[in-house]
């Protein structure tokens, strides 16, 4: 063992990491979650797949290219627990973590075509300024990492703060965002193929009112990416 690696043992045994998801020691910090974790995480494959459930929610709603969902996500969960440190507990690794995730699966698929750019379902501005950060990007932001294409900030806001969409069911959730975000840069897209990412799709209310914001806006042509995927 030579100096270098003295030094990083010595280290993780006064400072160990550990496991995001059940708190157990792991080798290093970019070692996000332990292998029984890894294990544990319920992947969709949807990448693979161009009839898949993300595609039914939005199909005669939004026209996409390609639409696909990480992973499922059901209460009391693993991808639960994970969620909500990212979004409320300044979490930022779990993010750039999935967001790399996603990307490989994306970049390695031969069915999913590859976007010009990466674009962030924006939050409201307080709402973003009180957290610290919009989760969505930080996904891009790993994603970004991998699949070497931008992703482009501040092309869409969310124009009214709506509260949350948690206990509201589904024709509500639709009601509730309609006409809520609006195009800042139209120019920036014009032309492009656009992928939409967010942490969370349920009903699709907000994927749905940001894309076509986004279609009234300029000629673009959208994807759909999210985190997770509400299991029925």
């Amino acid at each position: 063992m030579n100096i270098t690696e003295t030094a990083r043992s010595l280290f993780h045994l006064f400072f160990p990491h550990c496991c995001a998801g059940c708190g157990s020691d792991v080798i290093s910090n970019e070692q996000l979650l332990c292998l029984s974790c890894i294990n544990r995480l319920p992947l969709t494959n949807f990448h693979l797949y161009a009839d898949n459930p993300v595609q039914h929610i939005f199909r005669g709603r939004l026209p996409l290219v390609n639409a696909t969902s990480y992973l499922y996500f059901t209460k009391d969960s693993l991808l639960q627990h994970l969620m909500h440190q990212l979004k409320y507990n300044n979490r930022k690794d779990i993010g750039a973590w999935f967001g790399k995730r996603i990307g490989e699966v994306l970049t390695a698929s031969n069915r999913f075509t590859m976007p010009d750019a990466l674009l962030p379902v924006p939050l409201f501005a307080t709402r973003e300024r009180k957290r610290g950060y919009n989760q969505a990007e930080v996904l891009c932001t790993g994603m970004a990492a991998i699949m070497g294409i931008p992703v482009l900030k501040d092309v869409i806001v969310r124009s009214v703060f709506t509260e949350s969409q948690t206990r509201r069911n589904r024709i509500e959730r639709w009601q509730n965002m309609e006409g809520k975000f609006s195009v800042k840069d139209a120019a920036a897209i014009e032309g492009r193929h656009l992928l939409l990412v967010d942490d969370m799709i349920t009903t699709g209310a907000t994927l749905e009112a940001c894309g076509q914001a986004l279609l009234a806006a300029a000629n673009v042509r959208l994807s759909v990416a999210t985190m997770g995927i509400a299991s029925r």
